[in-house]
């Protein structure tokens, strides 16, 4: 039990931070609740974190298919490393740039709103890398057995940390637009930190263990 309670908040905490930089899909929610109200807003974020729990099921059976096959076991902590070290990289020259972009953003009406924010996250491409990499670390750490259970624990994690930070987007984006670029610019090196301890943890499990 107490192993489900850490994998749950380490991967809410991922998910959390990993959404927490604005862009396409908190932006969208933010201009879903100023243009449609706020109950649209949110069924826009219940649309992006449903698809986020389908990402995150699709990277746990990438990761568990790799468990079940020692022998690449090897090559999935090396994948695990590139993409730790590609978003690394990634999160440090965004906040180096710390330019104030205008996301895009969709149109949305009341019936669709769940479904462009479903369609919106399906197209972002670095969520499975992303939680194929946290899954493949949280195995090597013990956290994640591949049982039922901790499968859940996981997906769910996952799909409410994207949802907790969608909601505040949704009800104090107001608050927080007049702080976007230190926002934005503390929150992506948090990340790029983050993803560089990952990528210590991957290098050690590697070449020392």
């Amino acid at each position: 039990m107490q192993h489900l309670l850490i994998l749950f908040f380490a991967t809410f905490s991922a998910a959390a931070m990993a959404t927490v930089p604005p862009g396409l899909l908190n932006m969208n929610a933010a201009k879903v609740s100023v243009e449609k109200g706020k109950l649209n807003g949110v069924i826009f974020s219940l649309g992006v974190s449903s698809m986020i729990l389908i990402q995150a099921y699709i990277a746990v059976m990438i990761s568990k298919f790799f468990h079940r096959n020692p022998e690449v076991i090897d090559w999935l902590l090396k994948v695990a490393l590139i993409v730790f070290a590609f978003f690394a990289v990634y999160f440090f020259m965004a906040a180096r740039q710390n330019k104030k972009k205008i996301p895009k953003t969709v149109v949305v009406s009341k019936r669709n709103s769940y479904f462009r924010g479903f369609l919106l996250a399906a197209v972002n491409l670095l969520t499975i890398p992303y939680y194929s990499g946290l899954n493949a670390m949280w195995n090597a750490s013990g956290w994640i057995k591949f049982e039922i259970t901790d499968i859940l624990t996981f997906i769910l994690a996952a799909g409410l940390g994207t949802f907790s930070v969608l909601y505040l987007y949704v009800f104090y984006f107001n608050k927080l637009e007049q702080k976007t670029d230190g926002f934005s610019k503390n929150s992506n090196f948090i990340l790029s930190g983050l993803m560089v301890l990952l990528l210590v943890i991957t290098i050690i499990r590697i070449f020392c263990i």
